[in-house]
């Protein structure tokens, strides 16, 4: 199905057309002043340079050969070379039950669907998801959604951080503690056990402290170092305690996402890309891509139109031991080989776009990745405190990702025990999905690079730009068709039609409806989850302005009134869809 805005435009160029001009002039935007018209096209401005002829004599030309068109209500030229658009009810109308009646509302499927990966989420085992981990993995679960529902394959990958330093300290604050364990004993040549040593909450704990002695303790970092090594070189009884920890750490990795309504298709490892790193680097040296600055292997990614100063990126350090940077384009390789994609995005902090600009120069130059592979940074930014620092603790520390959401749900159960009578069970319930709702949307609602206050007294509110006020609106409606149902008996599909109208605010909020294709559209193209919250607050803002001035239920007329439940009912389907695409859902009742 069309978008309302392209078939409007359409009728426009070809009316730009007729009259000798070129058609591109007729685009068609929405209007920047809804007191005076619903859409404009401005191109007679831009055509009378090349015409050398008076943007209105344009304008005006245009508009008498749409003027008769059943599509408009109003079509006029205002000075300087303006067109001033407004539709007719009847097209609006007839536009919203042709929505009715199509899959996914009238967005169209992509006709050449990609395969995309998603790398978001980059935790690391062994250690908690904190709030630093939040923004990826709401953004990306959302982008994820939005490009499935338009019919891209995608597959998202969680990109587990397990292969590093901090396995060696794990291992080493291990023997430390239990120096008996049969995974230090040399001569073992047993089964090992299959339950871990330690549960999510010690391992938790081992990390931060092993960590904290490396640092004062060289003997035992240098031992760290060494069991990092002999781990990745293979080391029986070190492997097997590397899958206790990846074990123990995933178990609760998942249910901490599961909490967040996020969920990965791929649950890979920086160790899964080691396999591909040997023969990665040795393509690298034999094609001569490779040079050695002061002992490391690395390759120039500088280019000659560079204005600002881009580092080689690293292959090996001086000790030949390997980097983030290798991993990374192993990791290229790897999905290269597993999945062929026509493009990857990474929704990672914006303050590494450096190092990705780098490590994606470094693919496309050395062809790890075909030229036709699109490669998206996409940079998100932080999550700050009232104080506009970095949310933290009240004591200073980071937040765990699991005691922010209990926060926000317990925030909400209170306050709705303040105003309403309901169990104690189903409240609670409610609570976690407004609770999520509230966090979600006070995220998403914020452009991906951009710096936002976590404010949970705002984002809980069930006013304003909030993600309860979204969902109080959707509950709103079920209300109102729960009461029509009874009251006629009609609990079936809604079949009546939408017509036209002469209410304001019910031609408002048809027309916002009428976007949502439009806008499902480009907050794919843009990877901006935050184009969506726009819209169905907007939505949200025009149906309850309806709703407060037409009494629905008691309408007397009732091809009216079937009218009005036929448009509350696409409303509520489009906001549910929405909201479904950003992660959370809506409860029957508040």
């Amino acid at each position: 199905m069309k978008k309302i805005i392209d078939m409007i435009a359409e009728e426009l160029m070809q009316a730009f057309e007729k009259n000798g001009y070129d058609g591109k002039y007729g685009m068609v935007t929405i209007s920047n002043r809804p007191d005076l018209c619903q859409y404009q096209c401005n191109g007679a401005l831009a055509a009378a340079k090349l015409y050398k002829k008076a943007p209105i004599m344009i304008a005006n030309e245009v508009v008498d050969c749409v003027k008769d068109s059943s599509t408009f209500e109003k079509i006029e030229a205002i000075m300087p070379g303006f067109i001033n658009i407004t539709l007719n009810t009847t097209y609006i109308a007839d536009y919203l039950n042709e929505m009715c009646n199509q899959e996914q509302y009238g967005t169209e499927k992509a006709k050449n669907p990609q395969t995309i990966v998603i790398d978001y989420g980059g935790p690391n085992v062994a250690k908690p998801l904190h709030v630093g981990h939040l923004r990826s993995a709401v953004i990306g679960e959302s982008i994820k959604r939005i490009s499935r529902y338009l019919g891209h394959n995608v597959i998202g990958d969680v990109h587990l951080g397990d292969w590093g330093l901090q396995m060696g300290l794990i291992i080493t604050e291990l023997k430390k503690r239990q120096p008996d364990l049969v995974y230090f004993d040399e001569t073992y040549t047993g089964e090992y056990p299959e339950a871990a040593p330690f549960t999510i909450s010690e391992l938790e704990e081992i990390y931060p402290a092993a960590n904290e002695y490396s640092k004062t303790h060289a003997e035992f970092k240098e031992e760290a170092k060494n069991a990092t090594f002999l781990l990745q070189n293979g080391n029986r009884g070190y492997m097997a305690l590397w899958n206790h920890i990846l074990n123990v750490s995933v178990t609760d990795l998942k249910k901490n996402y599961d909490n967040l309504n996020v969920s990965f298709d791929l649950w890979k490892k920086e160790s899964d890309a080691q396999a591909y790193i040997p023969d990665m680097i040795s393509y690298l040296k034999e094609n001569n891509y490779t040079r050695i600055s002061e002992g490391a292997l690395v390759v120039d990614v500088k280019e000659d139109t560079d204005t600002k100063e881009i580092p080689p990126c690293m292959i090996l350090k001086t000790d030949g031991a390997t980097l983030y940077n290798t991993t990374d384009l192993a990791t290229m390789v790897e999905r290269r080989k597993l999945f062929n994609p026509d493009a990857i995005t990474y929704i990672v902090d914006k303050r590494q776009e450096l190092y990705f600009e780098t490590v994606f120069r470094c693919a496309k130059k050395t062809k790890l990745l075909e030229d036709k592979v699109k490669l998206t940074f996409l940079g998100f930014g932080t999550m700050n405190g009232k104080d506009g620092k970095p949310f933290k603790t009240r004591d200073g520390g980071v937040m765990r990702l699991e005691n922010l959401i209990q926060g926000i749900n317990d925030a909400v159960y209170e306050k709705m025990m303040e105003n309403r009578e309901m169990s104690e069970e189903e409240a609670k319930s409610i609570a976690k999905k407004v609770g999520l709702a509230a966090l979600k949307y006070g995220d998403l609602s914020n452009q991906a690079s951009k710096d936002y206050i976590f404010d949970i007294d705002r984002f809980i509110s069930f006013e304003g730009n909030t993600g309860p006020y979204i969902l109080y609106t959707i509950v709103r409606i079920k209300s109102i068709l729960m009461k029509y149902a009874e009251l006629t008996g009609n609990a079936e599909k809604i079949t009546s039609q939408i017509i036209p109208s002469v209410i304001p605010s019910e031609i408002s909020l048809m027309l916002e409806v009428s976007k949502f294709n439009d806008v499902i559209e480009h907050s794919f193209e843009e990877n901006a989850p935050h184009k969506i919250c726009q819209y169905i607050y907007d939505i949200a803002n025009e149906f309850n302005s309806f709703y407060h001035e037409n009494k629905i239920i008691a309408q007397e007329d009732k091809v009216k009134q079937q009218s009005w439940i036929a448009l509350i009912t696409l409303v509520q389907g489009i906001l549910e869809t929405c909201i479904e695409l950003l992660g959370f859902d809506a409860p029957d009742r508040m």
